[in-house]
């Protein structure tokens, strides 16, 4: 064994290598001192040739699959960052927050949050190839953050799958001559049922908004047709899973399992149409809006710029909170999916590109949304915060309504659900890939059998979902997309931002970037890594906890039992944490310091000489006066 000791001034890690097949190994000690001021080593297995002379090679070397073409990355990457919450969220926060003065909050963050922990996380996965989990071999005290994302990521996946599913549902509903919620009638209608063209200020003057008036046949079709909402008396009455939602989710996670299980390489594939259909249709929905009566008052509401709004800091929250939940870090995704990209990709391209087309596809939805919204409040004679709404709400209701009175409505609608889906889709599929190579990497025999994983993923996350599709579906949908992913998920991207920046060091992370681009990251980007990104996400941690509130569904309040559900939910996923390091504490020897300062590299010395000479090493390196962890 050959053991190399390196001078302080010649400080480095280096990228992690797969072994190959060759008969003898050497191992690269490298004592690394004062690293955040923590002293450790850090080792390396060197594949050397074998005894019959031949090299390793580049294939045995890498066995990771990577993405056939640059572009596959980068459209699942948009395809991820791009879903529903950019169609349904953004326009809505961006006009009740002051209109054009949100975009000044919202873009501040964008900058000095939301790109550079994009970047940290294409970065991440793409210089050490490994998924959410065994990423964390750069510091395997923090292993715990990798499960708790995966754990979030398929929690979220129980209910997103179900509004892919009602977007399914909508769209066969769609294919007839005369949408079905154009008129009342029908055998899910009310008696209290209200043509909508009966509707108008005066009739609304009792201070309900059009929003809310629960009685069109549009609001009917979606809770009482759809949902069923009105067989169920609460979260405790759920009644059995509908029938014709079944047969959509049974089609949607078919889709799912088609498009992941050969992996990156039939994934990639799919986002060519998931990803960029939506553009399309957007800007077919925006052409024909904006020729609609009432569109560009719509469009003025949505672009008025109020700066008192500023003044306000749940302004600043919802930014905040935007800007973090519209990029997608933390999930896993991003860590996945960079993993099989080639090492010397130049994610920080990656980086900007991606997460800059994101934030301009909010912004521009926003036209084709509030076009629309100004032609159903000149309809309707109302203003237009009376029909301005966000959610399924808006998509499945307000949207839908101002469709059906549109000649050629049957095709409108068509592409609206088309454009649901593929949102959706892809979204879906990103949050899937990052819990299937998440748990592939860290357990070899599930990435043997990846087909049968996936799988298994795809039919739990089914069995689970049946849950959100019966007939008080709904209040279980609304408890998992307020605690599955709310303070969890922000939970865990800061300790993943401390866990990098703090404990690996912000330095060595920028020498791993410079080993695969060529340059190292500038001095605001680490900044931005070390003070900045992670007081934003405590703040926004903080904001989340203090502003959270009992769980209810338009007038329907929560019982209390359904809130200690929801939060167990919640800690079910972030107790990965502290658990996993005080394991690793407990069952690794030294001191606090040595413990929290080993990576997977030096936590497996390859010693293979006898128990007596691994004393001698040992005592060799300590006697010199350096710090030296010792593995038994």
């Amino acid at each position: 064994m050959n053991i190399q000791v390196l001078p302080d001034h010649k400080l480095s890690s280096v990228a992690p290598l797969k072994s190959c097949n060759v008969e003898k190994k050497e191992v690269e000690l490298i004592l690394v001192k004062d690293q955040n001021g923590v002293q450790y080593t850090s080792s390396t297995i060197m594949p050397t040739p074998s005894t019959h002379g031949t090299p390793c090679t580049a294939e045995e070397l890498e066995e990771r699959e990577t993405w056939g073409k640059k572009i596959d990355f980068l459209l699942s990457v948009i395809g991820f960052a791009v879903d529903l919450a950019n169609v349904w969220r953004f326009p809505y926060l961006c006009y009740k927050n002051g209109g054009g003065a949100f975009l000044i909050p919202y873009i501040l963050f964008l900058v000095i949050a939301g790109m550079p922990l994009f970047y940290m996380e294409l970065a991440l996965g793409q210089y050490n190839r490994e998924g959410a989990a065994t990423v964390w071999k750069i510091c395997p005290v923090f292993k715990g953050v990798g499960y708790t994302v995966i754990i979030i990521a398929l929690y979220v996946g129980f209910y997103y799958n179900v509004i892919i599913a009602w977007s399914l549902y909508y769209l066969f509903s769609s294919m007839t001559s005369e949408l079905p919620w154009l008129h009342c009638g029908n055998a899910w209608n009310s008696p209290n049922c209200t043509d909508p063209k009966l509707l108008n200020g005066s009739f609304l003057g009792n201070g309900t908004s059009y929003a809310k008036y629960k009685m069109t046949p549009a609001a009917e079709f979606y809770e009482r047709g759809v949902l069923h909402l009105h067989e169920s008396r609460g979260i405790q009455d759920l009644g059995m899973p509908r029938w014709e939602l079944v047969l959509c989710l049974v089609a949607v996670v078919f889709l799912l399992y088609f498009s992941l299980w050969k992996g990156v390489k039939s994934s990639g594939k799919v986002v060519y149409i998931t990803a960029t259909m939506p553009y399309v249709v957007l800007f077919v929905l925006l052409i024909r809006g904006i020729t609609l009566p009432g569109a560009m008052d719509g469009i003025r509401a949505y672009l008025h710029i109020d700066f008192k709004q500023l003044n306000d800091p749940k302004v600043w929250i919802d930014a905040a909170t935007q800007i973090f939940y519209s990029l997608g870090a933390g999930f896993g995704v991003l860590i996945a999916f960079a993993s099989y990209n080639k090492f010397d990709n130049n994610c920080y391209r990656d980086a900007i590109l991606t997460s800059t087309v994101n934030c301009v596809t909010s912004f521009f939805s926003g036209f084709a949304i509030f076009s629309v919204l100004g032609y159903m409040a000149y309809k309707h004679g109302v203003r237009i915060e009376d029909v301005a709404t966000e959610g399924a709400g808006l998509v499945f209701i307000i949207y839908p309504e101002a469709i059906s009175t549109l000649p050629g409505s049957t095709f409108w609608a068509i592409v609206f659900f088309i454009m649901l889906l593929t949102l959706g889709i892809d979204s879906s599929m990103g949050g899937m890939e990052a819990v299937i190579t998440g748990l592939s990497d860290d357990f070899k025999i599930l990435k043997k059998n990846r087909k049968l994983f996936t799988f298994a993923t795809a039919f739990g996350t089914f069995l689970v979902a049946l849950f959100c599709i019966t007939n008080g579906g709904i209040y279980v949908l609304t408890l998992l997309d307020n605690y599955a992913a709310g303070t969890s998920i922000l939970f865990g991207v800061l300790i993943e931002a401390i866990g990098v920046s703090w404990f690996y060091g912000v330095d060595r992370f920028s020498e791993d970037i410079e080993r695969m681009m060529g340059f190292k990251p500038g001095l605001y980007w680490r900044l931005c890594w070390k003070f900045v990104s992670p007081t934003f996400l405590l703040v926004v941690v903080i904001a989340s906890i203090v502003t959270s509130t009992g769980l209810s569904y338009d007038d329907y309040v929560f019982p209390s039992w359904s809130n200690v559900i929801g939060w167990g939910v919640a800690l079910s996923s972030m107790m990965f944490v502290p658990i996993y390091a005080i394991y690793k504490f407990l069952s690794m020897p030294g001191t606090f310091k040595q413990v929290i300062a080993i990576t997977e590299e030096n936590a497996i010395l390859l010693f293979e000489d006898s128990a007596q000479q691994q004393q001698h090493w040992f005592e060799t390196f300590t006697s010199e006066g350096k710090s030296c962890t010792y593995i038994q």
